[in-house]
């Protein structure tokens, strides 16, 4: 049964809408869905979450499930995840690509028992799960989950022990990247710590009808800890300063994985799959742009769209951009032209007319609290 509302043109709405109103969440229209942007300020729900913990309802991203004798080959053929010889309970970063090797969407990719779960972008979730039915072999069925699961997201450096509260003495921390089971609010419920603000955190998956008990037992948990809800445009501010792609900004159809810095997401796959020679070909042979990011002055702020400069020529154009309330300053990620790419200086971002310094910075903009293989997971 999908419990999301269809009709057709009206935006969708999570379980979880009616309490966002009622803790005075600002509503506003997001991916089709209406969602949260904040409660009190941004700033205020970014410090909180690098501080202590906050809690995020993103049960508007899409989960489409893949069964069947063939489901792990059919994952890695279509997906840039290499599940060989993993058992029940890993996680991966991955990507869909395209023949051309363009980004159709970054997912994760849960390895469950007997499933594989594929977590996918809201605004990408009707596009994937026609590309993935269309293009899915062998026996595998393809099925769209996304009206049946909630997502609640607890993150920060007092999640542990909130989640410890919620699942009782005998919840095991299951690692970075990786899932386990766990009873909360009396439901059986799927615990992950993966996280897109770079501080420790779980998401718990549960049924979409049980949303609001898990959402209300998660405050109950967190009560000690001042655990309040926040909203989307934190989660923008946290993740930009991971440096973390956010898709129809840093990629799309018409990036590849080498200019975004993404080629550790292609883990050493052998056999055929989707996007694979276009992919090799663009590695081969390089690419004229890539993504870096940009630390500006403290009252710089950069925006989608704007010019980057070197040695005042035009080379690239911000694809996220903002203020870093943990840096105090405007940062920026952008593609540049590769020549200049590994440059030290010489940068400058053109804010409306005003030619603002920028300085390259190589990774995460603020050093991550989260604990494991980067490489690995991510």
């Amino acid at each position: 049964m999908n419990n999301r509302p269809r009709e057709k043109g009206a935006p969708q709405r999570t379980p979880l809408w009616a309490r966002h109103r009622e803790a005075g969440g600002k509503i506003v229209p997001f991916a089709g869905w209406e969602m949260p942007i904040r409660y009190t300020s941004i700033l205020e729900e970014h410090e909180a979450v690098r501080s202590a913990a906050r809690l995020f309802d993103v049960s508007h991203m899409g989960d489409i499930i893949l069964t069947g004798a063939d489901a792990i080959p059919e994952t890695e053929r279509i997906t840039t995840a290499r599940l060989s010889g993993k058992s029940a309970g890993f996680i991966q970063y991955a990507l869909l690509l395209n023949e051309e090797a363009g980004i159709l969407d970054d997912i994760l990719v849960y390895l469950l028992d007997g499933r594989v779960m594929l977590v996918v972008n809201a605004v990408n979730r009707a596009k994937d799960l026609e590309w993935i039915r269309a293009h899915a072999d062998g026996d595998v069925d393809v099925t769209d989950s996304s009206g049946e699961i909630s997502q609640i997201a607890v993150q920060g450096r007092a999640s542990e022990m909130i989640l410890s509260r919620l699942a009782g003495d005998g919840f095991v921390d299951p690692g970075y990247y990786r899932s386990t089971k766990a009873t909360i609010a009396g439901m059986e419920t799927i615990v992950s710590r993966t996280g897109y603000t770079g501080e420790f955190g779980y998401e718990i998956y549960a049924p979409w009808d049980g949303a609001v008990a898990i959402w209300d037992a998660c405050l109950a948990a967190g009560a000690g800890t001042g655990l309040k809800p926040v909203g989307l445009g934190a989660r923008d501010s946290l993740r930009l300063e991971m440096a973390y792609c956010l898709y129809g900004k840093d990629i799309d159809e018409t990036v590849n994985p080498v200019e975004a810095k993404l080629t550790w997401t292609v883990r050493g796959k052998k056999e055929e799959w989707i996007g694979k020679e276009a992919y090799r070909e663009v590695k081969e042979k390089g690419t004229d742009r890539l993504l870096t990011g940009f630390l500006l002055g403290k009252k710089e702020i950069p925006r989608h769209g704007f010019d980057i400069l070197h040695e005042g020529a035009r080379v690239g154009v911000i694809t996220s951009g903002g203020y870093s309330p943990t840096c105090r300053a405007g940062i920026a990620l952008g593609y540049v032209n590769t020549a200049v790419a590994t440059a030290s200086e010489g940068f400058e971002v053109n804010i409306r007319g005003r030619r603002a310094p920028a300085t390259p910075v190589r990774g995460s903009f603020v050093p991550s609290s989260v604990k494991g293989d980067e490489e690995d997971s991510k």
